[in-house]
């Protein structure tokens, strides 16, 4: 780790009390803490955004079990991007609904498309794509 710089900001009271609540909700022990991953965070958004390169993402998806053919058709879409699809969490939440939490890692357009044909199948009752980071650009 790189040398330490320290720096003061100012905002309104009434905002700053907000950002002690949140803090203690969250279970930060100081701001420091808070801040490197509030920045952290953005940085990652703004990689997202502007990558021309490689990006990491988490897919996570709920769907009816019982919709045929679908466990198939998911299995049948991951292994025809191999390349993107790096791995997978299947989770049974109860007797009709499954969870899949699918990293997917490669160029940012490859990735959201993979991400976009999953979500788009039909049976699929919530999908979202969280944007994650290889970690080389972060401090």
């Amino acid at each position: 780790m790189g040398k330490t710089i320290r720096f003061s900001i100012s905002i309104p009271e009434e905002l700053g009390e907000k950002l002690e609540e949140l803090l203690r909700r969250k279970g930060y022990r100081n701001r420091s803490e808070a801040f490197r991953d509030f920045i952290r965070a953005s940085l990652v958004e703004e990689e997202w955004r502007e990558s021309q390169g490689e990006v990491v993402g988490v897919l996570s998806i709920v769907y009816d079990h019982h919709v045929r053919a679908l466990s198939e058709k998911i299995t049948e879409i991951e292994h025809c991007n191999l390349g993107c699809v790096v791995s997978s969490l299947h989770v049974h939440l109860d007797e009709d609904h499954c969870l899949e939490a699918i990293v997917l890692r490669g160029p940012k357009d490859r990735v959201q498309k993979v991400a976009d044909e999953i979500t788009a199948t039909k049976g699929v009752k919530l999908g979202k794509l969280l944007a994650a980071s290889t970690g080389r650009n972060l401090a």
